[in-house]
């Protein structure tokens, strides 16, 4: 039996161009989960999407002790949000999602969940 071969990812090779494509679009399908769960969880917990989608509102330190609290997915989809700059922390140290979080959500949502109206 021959054996099986190895995910192109686990060789030592450089990545090739349809790789790198795969890895653009599976980063965008795992922000786009997270802002999927985000919007859930925000509804299911008394806020609206504009709680992070305004840049002057956010989430405060002890709102979002909470969330990790009551929805142990929070705190990852935080961790990916953060990390791949679609949120961070405002001036007030609330979290928001940036222009690109805001442009995802508007695009899987539709305007009235990203727009500062």
């Amino acid at each position: 039996m021959p054996p099986e071969p190895m995910p192109p990812e686990l060789t030592n090779g450089r990545p090739t161009q349809s790789r790198r494509l795969t890895t653009a679009a599976n980063v965008q399908r795992s922000l786009r989960q997270c802002l999927s769960i985000a919007a859930e969880l925000l509804y299911d917990h008394g806020h609206v999407l504009e709680t992070i989608t305004l840049p002057q509102r956010g989430l405060t330190r002890r709102e979002l002790l909470t969330l990790n609290a009551v929805a142990p997915t929070w705190a990852t989809c935080q961790q990916v949000l953060k990390d791949s700059q679609a949120a961070t922390l405002n001036e007030h140290g609330r979290f928001v999602l940036t222009d690109l979080g805001r442009d995802l959500m508007f695009d899987m949502f539709g305007q009235g969940a990203a727009d500062c109206a």
